[in-house]
């Protein structure tokens, strides 16, 4: 709660975050949520960029549609899920990661740029240990994220009354008592 850094290794250092990207992208939707723009219960229409995202994710399918709630809850897992999300509050993809990249200024992030909403291996896309810390910090002040983050499986109900089970790749909060996320991540370049 009051910032001290206790220990830091290169924290500086710009790195390819793979899926912990996710911690800006469920800040702004948590902002969204809080500032009335969505709401949990609002219905998003998947698009097919967002169902052709690669990756770990929920295999949405196009036009399919699935509550705001459920595609946060499959976040952890999902990059069309954060895609969708994406869509629904700035309009598209693009303008999504705009509104990251004016996120991080607002927070003073020095060693971050967003080029994608999911965390997929892109060109230019980096942030560092300390900002990372910076979102993080950020993202719990919306304690109802952790309802979220903290889910080690679940079953999502999609619009045609399938059932799809979700597992968080976060091990910890199955296997360790009070572990609430906050998000874990892994791609060729950023490693785990």
């Amino acid at each position: 709660s009051t910032g001290k850094i206790l220990y830091e290794k290169n924290s500086d250092e710009k790195r390819a975050p793979a899926s912990m990207t996710k911690v800006m992208s469920m800040l702004l939707i948590m902002e969204a949520l809080d500032n009335k723009q969505i709401s949990l219960n609002d219905e998003v229409t998947i698009s097919q960029n967002a169902a052709d995202m690669g990756g770990s994710q929920l295999f949405l399918q196009p036009n399919q549609t699935a509550k705001v709630e459920d595609l946060l809850k499959g976040i952890a897992s999902g990059n069309d899920a954060v895609v969708a999300m994406a869509e629904k509050i700035a309009g598209s993809e693009e303008k999504f990661v705009d509104m990251m990249n004016k996120k991080a200024k607002e927070l003073g992030l020095k060693n971050t740029q967003f080029k994608n909403p999911h965390g997929l291996d892109e060109e230019g896309h980096y942030t560092s240990a300390h900002d990372m810390a910076i979102m993080a910090k950020e993202l719990i002040k919306h304690k109802n994220i952790l309802n979220y983050t903290s889910i080690y499986e679940e079953y999502l109900t999609k619009s045609d009354g399938t059932k799809l089970w979700m597992v968080n790749t976060n091990k910890l909060v199955k296997s360790y008592k009070g572990v609430d996320g906050l998000k874990t991540g892994f791609t060729q370049t950023a490693g785990y």
